[in-house]
C-alpha cells in the first residue's frame, strides 16, 4: 500500500460531509495504527530474543505472532481492488505475496530454515520497514505530516529493502532440496519464483525510488525569483 487519501476538512458550516468517507477514513488511522503496533512488537521480540537465546530460537518466540501479523496484510490487496486506497494493485498484489510465500510456503512448512540468521534479519527489515511505513499513514491520514517519519519513510528502503530480500531469496533457495522430498512440482515453482525475484525485486524497488523522488521534489524549497 502505497498511498492513502486524508481526511478532508471543513473550512465553514454547511452540510456534514459523508458518513462513508469520514468512516473509511477512520478505518484507515485504525487499520494503520494496529498495523504499526503489531509490527513493533514483532521487532521488540527479535531484538530481545536474539541476544538472549540466539538467532536458532527465534521462530518459537516470534513466528507464529510474525505470521499472521503479516497475513493480516492480505487487507491491502482488497484495499486496492476495492478502491478504499489509491494504491496499484499489481505492485501490491507483489509486495504482499511474496512475503505471504515466506510466511506459508516456506517458513511455515520447513521451520527449520528459520534457524538461520537469514529468517531473523528478514524479520528486522520487515517490522522495521512497517513500523515506518504504517506509522507515516497514520499520522498523515490524522492531518500530520511530520518530516522526520517522511524521511524515513521515503529513505531507509535503500538500506531495509535490500536486506529484506536478500533474506528473502536465502530462504526461499533453502527450501528448494526440502520441497522435493514432498513434491517435485513445488520445488520447481520455488526455482521459478526465485527466477522471478529478480525482475521482481527490481520493479518495486525502482518504483519507490519514484514515489520518493516525487516525495523528496515537494518537500525542496522553492528559489526566490
Amino acid at each position: 500500500m502505497d498511498s492513502k487519501e486524508a481526511a478532508g476538512t471543513v473550512k465553514k458550516p454547511g452540510p456534514k460531509p459523508l458518513r462513508s468517507s469520514s468512516t473509511k477514513t477512520q478505518y484507515l488511522i485504525l487499520y494503520n495504527f494496529v498495523s504499526a503496533l503489531l509490527w513493533l512488537v514483532v521487532l521488540g521480540r527479535v531484538v530481545l530474543l536474539v541476544p538472549l537465546v540466539g538467532f536458532g530460537r527465534t521462530y518459537k518466540g516470534v513466528g507464529r505472532f510474525a505470521k499472521w501479523t503479516q497475513t493480516m496484510a492480505l487487507l491491502e490487496v482488497v484495499h486496492a481492488a476495492t478502491g478504499v486506497v489509491r494504491a496499484p494493485v499489481s505492485t501490491t498484489i507483489m509486495q504482499v505475496s511474496s512475503r505471504i510465500l515466506l510466511v506459508w510456503g516456506i517458513v511455515n512448512n520447513f521451520p527449520f530454515l528459520a534457524k538461520s540468521a537469514a529468517y531473523s534479519s528478514m524479520l528486522v527489515a520487515w517490522s522495521v520497514t512497517e513500523v515506518i511505513r504504517y506509522g507515516y499513514f497514520t499520522t498523515t491520514l490524522s492531518g500530520h505530516s511530520p518530516g522526520f517519519i517522511t524521511w524515513l519513510r521515503y529513505n531507509t528502503f535503500y538500506v531495509l529493502y535490500p536486506l529484506g530480500i536478500s533474506s528473502e531469496c536465502w530462504l526461499i533457495y533453502k527450501a528448494i532440496e526440502p520441497a522435493k522430498k514432498i513434491r517435485q512440482e513445488y520445488a520447481w515453482a520455488l526455482q521459478l519464483i526465485l527466477l522471478i525475484y529478480v525482475p521482481g525485486s527490481y520493479i518495486l524497488f525502482t518504483h519507490m525510488m519514484s514515489q520518493r523522488r516525487k516525495v523528496m521534489r515537494g518537500k525542496q524549497p522553492q528559489k526566490v525569483q
